[in-house]
């Protein structure tokens, strides 16, 4: 099957001769602590849609594959548009391309990304909003389905990899490590269960510096630089 461009989208023409178009959009996650809430939340950002289809409706971040574009730096670049934020992990999820999933023929290939909390943002357009991602409105398209198969995705590896730490800065406590584990799974978790396990999977490193504050002061760890945060095979990355 022979492959044409435009200057700004990549197009393959279907058997039926209507050209296929392919789409970049990139799950944002990040953790955000609101007034009152005793741990923090996973948030993400959306953007809402200021024409047809959809308009109006909140939708993830994207943009269609540019000619001279690989798909890592077209997920980076409707990153950077959106929060004005480089991730601190990113890889891509899974191609989405249901034939109805759109009015005409789209193919998304969707990336998920982590911002720390600790990061400062640029100043958001007047588009882009952040929400709870486990408490989403109608979005549109299929992106409802492209969230929660990015929220399993996360939920997945934090079990087996140290892709928390990607939500956290260069130094914290193991309660600020648990409370990321415990906003990702939502649920509580044991804290002497939880410090057995940290201890046990050698991917911190305990530092000479505390927080000190209205309780005992709290050892500071940093992370094992030797460990990945998550195994993403043989391929480059």
């Amino acid at each position: 099957m022979t492959t044409r461009t435009t200057s700004a989208t990549l197009t393959t023409p279907s058997a039926g001769g209507e050209a296929i178009r392919v789409a970049v959009s990139t799950v944002i996650f990040s953790l955000q602590r609101r007034p009152g809430d005793e741990r923090p939340a996973v948030v993400l950002p959306l953007v809402r849609r200021t024409r047809d289809p959809h308009d109006g409706q909140w939708a993830l971040p994207g943009g269609w594959l540019r000619e001279s574009e690989n798909m890592d730096a077209a997920a980076s670049r409707t990153l950077a548009e959106t929060t004005g934020l480089a991730p601190s992990f990113l890889e891509q999820l899974y191609a989405f391309g249901a034939v109805d999933r759109s009015p005409s023929r789209v193919v998304s290939i969707v990336y998920w990304a982590l911002v720390r909390e600790d990061v400062e943002a640029a100043p958001a357009a007047e588009n882009v909003a952040w929400f709870d991602a486990t408490a989403l409105p109608r979005l549109a398209f299929d992106h409802n389905d492209i969230v929660d198969y990015a929220l399993w995705r996360l939920r997945n590896k934090v079990g087996y990899s140290r892709i928390a730490h990607g939500l956290l800065p260069g130094l914290f406590t193991l309660a600020d490590l648990r409370e990321v584990y415990e906003a990702i799974l939502g649920r509580r978790l044991d804290p002497a269960n939880f410090r057995r396990q940290v201890d046990s999977s050698e991917t911190l490193i305990p530092t000479d510096e505390f927080r000190t504050g209205s309780h005992r002061p709290a050892r500071l760890y940093r992370y094992n630089h030797d460990v990945e945060l998550a195994e993403r095979g043989p391929l480059p990355h």
